[in-house]
């Protein structure tokens, strides 16, 4: 079982800048996919951020140029830098760990933070 705690979250302002943590209960990045999502109200969520074992990242449209994803193994922990924020990416955001193993898919989720941009 992989527990997953995020922090970090709050109000900022347009065109400022923010940083999520994502702490896992383990070891797990060598073997995890570590994403990122986020769901605003009304809407479905959102996967935007990806880190793979190997060290690959991925990022949707609306976030590339803006966000980073890192991790730290030695503290077990995926990091979200978001800057240029937009009161568009008002959301709760949520950190993920998946792996698929043969047929098997494994998915833990975090709690949420929640991140509001406005003036």
């Amino acid at each position: 079982q992989v527990q997953l705690v995020e922090s970090g979250g709050g109000l900022v302002q347009p065109g400022g800048s923010l940083r999520l943590s994502c702490a896992a209960s383990g070891s797990i990045f060598s073997i995890y996919n570590m994403n990122w999502y986020r769901q605003a109200p009304g809407t479905q969520r959102e996967k935007f951020a990806t880190v793979t074992p190997g060290g690959t990242t991925n990022y949707a449209d609306s976030v590339k140029g803006r966000f980073i994803i890192a991790r730290d193994g030695a503290k077990n922990t995926v990091y979200l830098h978001m800057n240029t924020l937009k009161p568009e990416d008002t959301a709760v955001y949520y950190c993920n760990a998946g792996r698929r193993v043969g047929v098997n898919t494994y998915v833990y989720w975090g709690q949420g933070t929640q991140v509001i941009v406005s003036s």
